[in-house]
């Protein structure tokens, strides 16, 4: 049996920016729980990464004399799983042409693989950031199926509206009387020390994480997910929270995808459907143009560290970088820059000390550290974008 895992940065990454710059593929949220720990439940075992050399001080690697390196962009399931763990060393799993997983010594036997192995199964591949949001649902459901078989669920307290069956409650979470709770399209899952405030309204699925919060009246349209601390209203729509970000006031947000540490300043609205009904295109880094979502809905992908002043418009379909500081009246172009400054009539560059001393103050507001090896991390991205201007 192998016990070693390794999650892989493949080909993927590239297509995942600005999402991927700051964190492994693995490390992306979709359900309730990011990649790397579905495979942590899923097989009782512990993971590393495989990714970006200025990420691995961050996100360091463990090598064994065996291991399993499985591709980072893979969504686990049981079925997938007994695939992997019936491989032999040298044998390697594909999906059509999409790679899977090695055994192998080392991380450069990959490409060298002796044997390939087909895959007949479902296979769910993050290749894309909206593929995030449309999958969230399926997610929702398989994360909580897990969740299921290890815990029970708290009760639903008095004078909360509860439609369906399929609501699952964290110990410590908080819903406040007036709150309506319908899981009929779609189970809601509640995490713990989350606050629900009174007048909320929520259309499962969604995934509220732990410490989150939604705030009086909020409207929420399913499959959502809000990660961990963060704090949400208005109205949102099929979209995933990475964590740690705030979008607190009034506002819509759609069919999105926004890392951590973002703040949507009061009336942010993201546009996630043309006046064309025209399918929506999508800047892809990897290819250095916009592509194809397939798609008639598709809102606004934001990196983190990301920040929209009051009352930011932004179009269908825009890519907002890292670092990146949007604020004035008029719809901003829809590939933001990555630590850009400005908005409709511009952008110039954000200045690397003045985002950090953001980012320090922004993250002890949830008491985490600004390290040393974080800097480092974003130091090198704002080098790299620099020298690429």
């Amino acid at each position: 049996m192998i016990q070693n895992i390794v999650l892989v940065d493949h080909t993927e990454r590239d297509h995942l920016l600005p999402l991927t710059f700051t964190r492994p593929v693995a490390a992306m949220r979709i359900g309730i729980f990011t990649l790397a720990e579905k495979w942590q439940h899923l097989t009782g075992k512990a993971v590393s990464f495989k990714t970006q050399d200025y990420l691995s001080k961050l996100f360091p690697v463990s090598i064994s004399d065996q291991n399993m390196f499985i591709n980072g962009a893979v969504h686990p399931t049981k079925e997938l799983i007994l695939a992997i763990e019936s491989l032999e060393e040298g044998q390697s799993l594909f999906k059509d042409d999409v790679w899977i997983a090695t055994i192998a010594t080392s991380e450069g036997e990959i490409a060298s693989t002796d044997e390939v192995i087909d895959f007949e199964g479902t296979l769910v591949h993050i290749d894309r950031s909206w593929k995030i949001f449309q999958n969230n649902g399926w997610a929702i459901d398989q994360d909580l199926s897990w969740i299921r078989s290890q815990r029970k669920s708290e009760p639903i307290p008095a004078g909360v509206i509860a439609i369906g069956e399929h609501i699952f409650v964290e110990k410590g979470a908080q819903i406040q009387p007036s709150v309506v709770l319908n899981s009929e399209e779609g189970p809601i899952y509640i995490g713990a020390n989350a606050i629900v405030m009174e007048g909320s309204m929520v259309r499962g699925a969604l995934a509220l994480s732990d410490h989150s919060q939604l705030k009086m009246g909020a409207k929420i349209y399913g499959p959502t997910t809000v990660g961990p601390h963060s704090k949400v209203g208005g109205e949102v729509n099929n979209s995933v929270i990475f964590g740690y970000t705030n979008k607190a006031h009034d506002g819509f947000l759609g069919n999105s995808v926004i890392g951590e540490w973002c703040n949507l300043g009061a009336d942010t609205n993201t546009s996630n459907l043309k006046n064309t009904y025209a399918d929506v295109k999508v800047f892809n880094y990897a290819l250095g143009r916009s592509e194809s979502t397939g798609s008639q809905f598709c809102g606004l992908i934001m990196g983190d560290h990301a920040k929209a002043g009051i009352n930011t418009m932004f179009n269908t379909g825009t890519v907002c970088g890292v670092f990146a500081n949007v604020f004035g009246g008029d719809f901003p172009h829809r590939n933001i820059p990555d630590f850009g400054w400005g908005g409709a009539s511009g952008f110039k560059n954000y200045r690397l000390a003045d985002a950090l001393q953001v980012a320090e103050i922004v993250m002890a507001r949830r008491g985490i550290e600004l390290t040393k090896e974080r800097a480092e991390a974003f130091t090198y991205l704002h080098e790299s974008f620099r020298a690429e201007k």
